[in-house]
């Protein structure tokens, strides 16, 4: 119920992840189709860029904030900590507080005033101020470290090896919350040189019990894992898309002038597959480089025509395997005849 600097940093690393959800799906998807040359209507969706930036940005953020208040002489406090927030990021339409100097929350009972709340992604969090500042430097004194790198039991000494005078760094180590951005920044680094595919499980109750369908925590879930604005862009746009020359390889048997080869451009042998197979026109489309099919009914229709093909492909091979084989049994058993009948009127 309390929210420190622990789920902080925690929803923070989702707000980054749920940006690379955003960036590597809904954007790319409506991208692609403006590279492709699909007529396409742009579809609205929230992009929780606003949202990171208002916790990393260097100046402004409040893990920045958070730093610059660790770092300042002079006394510092959890308070001293929000009071700065109140100041810097009083007008985000993100960040609420009780401020002194604006009246928005002024009289909103449920904030308390030792507290600051951020409308996320997936809804509002509030989180006590309290601890941010201690838990954000996570130090350890020096001194501390020297005197167990002094110990005699090896395990001690090895435990602390930034107190070896010979290696005594008078540089303030880093705070928790700067590591922690750093290897958001690295993890993210990483996932958009990959090709990631999602998995999004979805709760239907609090109880791990089976047969329990709780429909407003399930709506909730869905709402915050961004799978509304995902089908409609899915809805919206096309189910599949897949280049020319693969799409043609695949179904190309389903047209008699396309098999067993085409000897044109790959989308021209598409085109007449899809003319042939009288599929609607509003029911595809012809980007730069891939075929666009809209409604997955059409692709499964694809699917069972081509199923069948290959059942029929396979019952012409047989049939034709077990003619030939017939036919040369025959015309062997046919000249041993001839001999067998030669020999026999020789001898009689």
């Amino acid at each position: 119920q309390d929210n420190s600097f622990e789920q902080f940093i925690i929803n923070y690393c989702n707000e980054k992840l749920q940006q690379i959800f955003i960036e590597l799906t809904l954007k790319e998807e409506q991208e692609e189709y403006i590279r492709e040359g699909i007529e396409w209507t742009h579809i609205e969706y929230f992009n929780n860029a606003v949202i990171c930036d208002l916790i990393e940005n260097n100046q402004t953020g409040i893990l920045a904030m958070l730093d610059e208040e660790c770092l300042r002489p002079g006394t510092v406090t959890d308070d001293t900590f929000l009071e700065k927030l109140n100041q810097v990021c009083a007008t985000h339409q993100h960040f609420e507080s009780r401020m002194s100097k604006c009246s928005r929350f002024l009289n909103d009972t449920s904030l308390p005033h030792s507290c600051f709340r951020i409308q996320h992604y997936a809804g509002k969090v509030m989180y006590q101020v309290e601890g941010f500042v201690d838990k954000n430097n996570d130090l350890l004194y020096r001194d501390l470290s020297q005197a167990m790198w002094k110990a005699n039991h090896s395990l001690i000494k090895a435990l602390f090896p930034e107190g070896n005078p010979a290696k005594i760094n008078l540089k303030r180590p880093p705070t928790a919350g700067s590591q922690f951005k750093a290897s958001v920044a690295t993890l993210m680094k990483n996932l958009q040189t990959k090709n990631p595919n999602y998995i999004r499980c979805i709760k239907p109750n609090d109880k791990k019990a089976a047969h329990i369908f709780n429909e407003a925590l399930v709506c909730h879930q869905i709402r915050y894992l961004g799978l509304l604005e995902n089908v409609r862009v899915r809805r919206a746009g096309y189910a599949f898309r897949q280049p020319y020359e693969p799409c043609l390889e695949r179904y190309k048997m389903l047209c008699k002038q396309t098999w067993p080869h085409w000897r044109g451009p790959a989308r021209a042998g598409v085109e007449v597959l899809f003319n042939e197979l009288g599929i609607p026109e509003e029911e595809f489309s012809f980007g730069r480089s891939k075929i666009f099919i809209r409604n997955p009914r059409t692709l499964f229709k694809l699917e069972d025509l081509r199923k069948q093909r290959l059942e029929d492909l396979a019952t012409l091979i047989e049939k034709i395997y077990r003619g030939w084989k017939c036919r040369t049994r025959f015309l062997l058993m046919k000249k041993c005849q001839v001999v067998i009948a030669s020999w026999y009127r020789r001898y009689s």
